[in-house]
């Protein structure tokens, strides 16, 4: 079963160190609701199975959340068999989490929604700056992933810089367009020859390159399985090593 807190701290008793993020109070709660709704903010409904699905929410009430899916997903069926989710999106600064149980697709004539039982917790977490890390053009690090509009499409595009909550890709002239907003699932990310992990992409913004630059600089979040983000960690606190021992030399 699904949870956004690790079931082992349920059972330690003593305080409850997840306390502080969680958000008790159910006006509190519908209001960032709202907020999600009325931003048409994109969530990613993380399955059981490591599958990922990109939703906006549609609607809410004292019982039930409708979320807006794209009915052609493949990660739709897999969400559906798991029957439970993990919702996470950002507001800002601010990163909600919350669990969704009993799933049920819905499909209308023009729309097709997912409903889910209104989550008991929503947990608010502040997101900290975090150290980037710009690789040289030499060490080229890649994203592999197949292109959202067109998916026979398969993309390897430079990472133009990391950090732990996401990275910046190169967007050539002679790629189809991307879509702020877009959530793409599977893409695999590989930093150098040892330090290669599989994440879902929420593209956030796109812009210049600067200087003249062809082509866009895609900026992006992502959501990373526990293992995927440790290895990512360790990769960033090399490369911060690295820099203090160039800045002393």
């Amino acid at each position: 079963m699904l949870h956004t807190r690790p079931a082992e701290l349920d059972a330690a008793g003593g305080p409850d160190p997840w306390a502080e993020f969680r958000v008790g109070h159910p006006g509190e709660r519908a209001a960032l609701l709202r907020q999600l709704q009325q931003a048409s903010v994109p969530i990613i409904l993380n399955g059981a199975d490591g599958g990922a699905l990109g939703a906006t929410l549609w609607t809410s009430d004292d019982t039930r959340l409708t979320f807006s899916v794209d009915a052609r997903s493949p990660e739709l069926p897999r969400l559906l068999q798991g029957d439970e989710a993990v919702a996470v999106a950002y507001l800002d600064n601010i990163k909600l989490q919350f669990d969704l149980h009993g799933l049920v697709l819905v499909r209308g004539h023009a729309t097709t929604t997912l409903q889910a039982a209104m989550p008991a917790e929503i947990y608010r977490f502040q997101r900290r700056s975090s150290y980037r890390v710009r690789p040289g053009e030499r060490a080229s690090p890649r994203a592999r992933l197949r292109h959202p509009a067109i998916p026979d499409m398969q993309l390897a595009l430079r990472i133009l810089d990391v950090s732990i909550g996401g990275c910046a890709l190169w967007l050539p002239d002679d790629v189809p367009a991307l879509q702020a907003g877009t959530v793409i699932a599977d893409v695999q990310v590989e930093l150098d020859a040892a330090t290669r992990f599989a994440a879902t992409l929420t593209l956030q913004h796109l812009g210049s390159l600067g200087s003249g630059g062809r082509g866009l600089r895609a900026g992006c979040e992502w959501q990373l399985a526990a293992g995927a983000e440790r290895v990512l960690q360790l990769w960033i606190d090399q490369a911060q090593k690295r820099q203090r021992l160039l800045a002393k030399a």
